[in-house]
């Protein structure tokens, strides 16, 4: 069974800086591509950042600058380091794996940003 559990959320200050991880159990992420969603209160759910098998990296318009997704297939794991965090970033924030095998989520991570 596939597992991806997000972890590293949590409450910080407008201006600070968090590193969302996304640990991946049950099937190898080498040949898939690795994404990061969020979704606010009372919005849809939102595309964030994605990094390719190869690795080719796309952020959305506005966390470019801020925010930088990576993996690491050696652990399993897919990352996302946000800086310059701003209010308007409150969110949960969801970890996705998608490839021939499937396209699979994680139950998400709070992230709060207060001014």
């Amino acid at each position: 069974q596939v597992q991806l559990m997000e972890s590293g959320g949590g409450s910080v200050q407008a201006g600070g800086s968090l590193r969302l991880s996304c640990a991946v159990s049950g099937r190898s992420i080498s040949g898939s591509n690795m994404g990061w969603y969020r979704q606010a209160p009372g919005k849809q759910r939102e595309w964030v950042a994605t990094v390719t098998s190869i690795p080719t990296t796309f952020h959305a318009d506005s966390v470019k600058g801020r925010f930088t997704i990576s993996r690491d297939n050696a652990k399993n794991t897919a990352y996302l380091q946000m800086n310059s965090l701003r209010p308007e970033d409150t969110a949960v924030y969801y970890c996705n794996m998608r490839g021939i095998t499937g396209d699979y989520w994680g139950q998400g991570t709070q992230v709060t940003v207060s001014s």
